[in-house]
């Protein structure tokens, strides 16, 4: 570590605007040891070699039982409320050998296919949304678009009857809230979802379907099966993992082209003239740029390890910041523009290694047609606020604005 002064983090300004501080510690102390708010000690890792690395060493454990804990920090990693909710193993707290047989039979079920298949679906959820508004002449893109896209979308993949959804959409929103203490209401929502999941999967091992729950169920290698704790682990873990950072990838997409007049321009260019390259690459720099993600979870060293020239003692916990690795000017150039058309874009904003988001196919889809079809829609889009008006969700792993209120020419709903 350097001694040079490092810049404050985690305060309610840096949310809004992180990137200054994380260039300060990637150029200082790439590798810094903190205090978090929550009291735990941890590793930052700042730049994109390093992370990269980082994200690929298997000395760094998944598994939170390598955590050196002290009495402040015991039980303050992970997602939000699974301990006390009890949400069991899933893929973002476990090691080979286990891992590599839960992601194996899990993506026999979670195909490719499956995921192009559901692109029609997701369309029209989309268009449903954007009716519901496009009258108006404004809106909220967080909580009437963003929010409610990727939970109904996750819900009709796994299989929850459409009776069921708002409930999801309820418990969704509780944990997304700022704040995981007693009022917090996370511990709660994690438990109802849990429970839901639970009697939802029991009911269709009676009477499975074509929906993903029901390809979990399936999904088998060798004789080897998912056990129904499995299946639940893994329900739990793509609805939490896969609604917010959709979200954020629309919300700080949407953002990020509403302040960049002359790349938004290049984006609505590409959707006229249906250049799918174009858009794909912009979906790619979107997520380097502002990605939803901002720190990967949570890793702990098994043994001592160097990163970046730091001796990382056994049990520490290290936090690889993506956010500050895909705007490393070692590996981009020019990092803090936006550029729809960049090319050579390896970014980290998904992970990397075996650990890498099962989910990204999906999200990218989300995202590809949330925002291709909002600016389609609505080409006069604008910000009915000034930015520093804008409030951002306090956290650790995600990143992504509160609400974004903006304005245009009302629509009539397409038919």
């Amino acid at each position: 570590m350097s001694g040079d002064v490092v810049p404050e983090l985690f305060s309610w300004s840096f949310a809004s605007n992180p990137y200054p501080a994380y260039g300060q510690l990637r150029e200082s102390s790439p590798v810094y040891w903190t205090r978090l708010p929550s009291g735990v000690e941890a590793w930052l890792v700042t730049r994109y070699a390093d992370a990269r690395a980082a994200l690929a060493d298997q000395r760094l454990s998944k598994n939170p039982v390598h955590h050196a804990e002290d009495a402040e920090g015991r039980g303050k990693t992970g997602i939000p409320g699974e301990r006390s909710a009890n949400v069991m193993t899933h893929l973002l707290n476990i090691d080979p050998p286990d891992h590599t047989r839960l992601r194996r039979l899990v993506s026999k079920a979670f195909t490719p296919k499956r995921v192009a298949a559901f692109e029609p679906r997701v369309q029209e959820l989309t268009d449903r949304l954007l009716d519901g508004f496009a009258d108006r002449g404004s809106a909220d893109l967080i909580h009437e678009f963003a929010f409610p896209l990727p939970i109904y979308a996750i819900c009709d993949l796994l299989g929850v009857p459409q009776e069921d959804q708002d409930d999801l959409r309820d418990w969704a929103g509780m944990m997304i809230r700022h704040g995981s203490g007693p009022r917090g209401g996370v511990a709660r929502a994690v438990k109802r979802i849990r429970a839901y999941l639970a009697e939802l999967i029991h009911r269709k091992r009676g009477a499975l379907g074509d929906d993903l729950i029901s390809g979990l169920i399936r999904a088998s290698d060798h004789g080897e099966h998912l056990s129904e704790d499995e299946v639940v682990a893994m329900c739990f873990v793509l609805l939490f993992a896969g609604f917010e950072t959709t979200i954020n990838l629309v919300g700080n997409g949407a953002l990020a082209l509403l302040r960049n007049p002359e790349q938004r321009a290049v984006f609505q260019s590409a959707l006229e003239a249906g250049d799918t390259e174009l858009l794909d690459s912009a979906v790619e720099e979107l997520i380097r740029f502002d990605g939803p993600v901002e720190i990967a979870t949570w890793r702990y060293a098994r043994e001592a390890v160097e990163i970046g020239g730091e001796r990382i003692a056994p049990g520490d916990p290290v936090l690889v910041v993506l956010a500050a690795a895909d705007r490393d000017p070692a590996r981009f150039g020019e990092p803090d523009l936006l550029d729809l058309g960049r090319q050579d874009n390896q970014h980290l904003g998904y992970g990397h290694g075996i650990h890498y988001c099962l989910g990204a196919p999906l999200a990218r889809l989300e995202g590809r047609v949330a925002l291709g079809s909002l600016f389609t829609r609505l080409p006069d889009l604008r910000p009915a606020v000034e930015p520093e008006e804008l409030r951002w969700r306090g956290g650790l792993i995600m990143r992504g604005v509160r609400t974004l209120p903006v304005e245009f020419t009302p629509r009539i709903a397409e038919s």
